[in-house]
């Protein structure tokens, strides 16, 4: 007996009344022709949410991410005025009762992060927040690192050559020009990682939104390289998109790199890495920059204080638990599995229980989102790093 089109809730129910007189599930199943798998989820709907469970109009709720509609966040914003003691899982409750069937109420943990971007949620602790705002002076040697790739382009055996480079905001320092084969994280984790030994940390560092450096479709377009930055303590800076004169005293630098070093390239890879070696040489030690008075490069930099010394231990003793990121960006609690971001694989999260089955996340002292065992989504909060760095943006 299949399902008709034409009355399917009525099916289900039959469907589940037999169940409910005894009869075996593969029986039933095979008589109504469907799977077992879809047997048990009806009959699970069933089970949790009762017969309405097996309309159409489900009740539960979807994840509406940083599309939440204007009128859906006013009737939030609205049941907490009504209600200022009540929390975010009775106040989708109240909304439930109160918008038309057909409207699907969003889940906790996005009721919880409407109100608390809202200012209407008391966090139990007060956190410093980056708020990234501007982008910074860099007034001093290692306030401030500028990194990019310059352009690609053709060696003399074919092979593409993809230019790493770093320089000191204040003293115009060539930190590194690297000869890499392709912007992979893997080669850049290396190259910053040898940079950071011999030269210490950087209190920021600025880059455009291209990989490695952000990642498009993560959370905040952060990347693994920049969670690692910002593990050693370095604040990440970005410029807006399209707007490379933010980054300008690097980009003036790769005009004179390029003009030097790739007319015509090397015959390879080494022969290339032995020309920008050639150059920073010169950039650093012999070229004088006006905006210096007319001093090298290495008359006024000097080597940060900072030393690199490998990740410090994370620790979170404001929150109920620290939980290590699986290496598909999850987060487990209490055997369920909250999808997160893959960034953070195999870093140390802390987490609090905030509201009512409503989760806070906290990377270091950032507050990332809010999640609820139901959901199972973070939603995020307000752009910790700066609007750079926003998923709006």
């Amino acid at each position: 007996m299949p399902w008709k089109e034409s009355s399917v809730i009525d099916e289900r129910r039959r469907f589940v009344a037999r169940l409910l007189e005894g009869e075996p599930m593969s029986q039933v199943c095979r008589e109504f022709g469907i799977s077992r798998k879809t047997g048990y989820k009806i009959f699970g709907r069933y089970k949790e949410h009762g017969l309405e469970a097996l309309t159409d109009r489900s009740r539960r709720p979807i994840r509406y991410a940083n599309q939440l509609p204007s009128q859906i966040e006013t009737a939030i914003i609205r049941a907490k005025e009504d209600k200022p003691h009540w929390g975010a899982r009775k106040i989708r409750e109240l909304l439930v009762r109160r918008l038309a069937q057909e409207v699907r109420v969003p889940a906790v943990s996005t009721i919880h992060a409407v109100l608390d971007r809202h200012g209407l949620v008391k966090r139990a602790v007060k956190r410093r927040r980056a708020t990234g705002t501007a982008l910074s002076l860099g007034h001093a040697p290692n306030d401030l690192w500028c990194v990019d790739y310059k352009g690609e382009f053709k060696l003399g055996d074919r092979r593409y050559c993809y230019p790493l480079t770093v320089t000191d905001h204040a003293s115009r320092y060539l930190l590194l020009c690297e000869a890499l084969e392709s912007t992979r994280e893997a080669l850049a984790f290396t190259a910053f990682a040898r940079l950071f030994q011999e030269r210490g940390l950087p209190l920021g560092i600025r880059s455009d939104n291209g990989v490695p450096f952000a990642s498009p479709n993560s959370l905040f377009n952060l990347s693994r390289l920049s969670v690692w930055w910002l593990r050693l303590g370095i604040q990440i800076e970005r410029i807006k998109p399209g707007k490379p004169q933010q980054n300008g005293r690097h980009e003036r630098m790769h005009l004179t790199l390029k003009k030097e070093t790739t007319r015509p390239p090397g015959m390879n890879s080494l022969q290339q890495q032995a020309k920008f070696d050639a150059f920073v040489e010169e950039f650093n030690s012999e070229r004088p920059h006006e905006a210096l008075a007319m001093k090298c490069p290495t008359e006024v930099y000097t080597p940060s204080p900072r030393p690199y010394s490998g990740l410090p231990a994370l620790s979170y003793p404001f929150h109920d638990r620290e939980i290590l990121v699986t290496a598909c960006g999850r987060i487990c609690l209490h055997r369920k599995k909250i999808n997160f971001s893959t960034v953070f694989a195999g870093q140390t999260v802390g987490i609090k229980e905030v509201d009512d089955a409503v989760w806070l996340v906290s990377f270091m002292h950032y507050d990332l989102g809010y999640f609820d065992l139901e959901e199972r989504t973070v939603q995020p909060l307000d752009n910790p790093f700066g609007p750079g760095l926003s998923p709006m943006s």
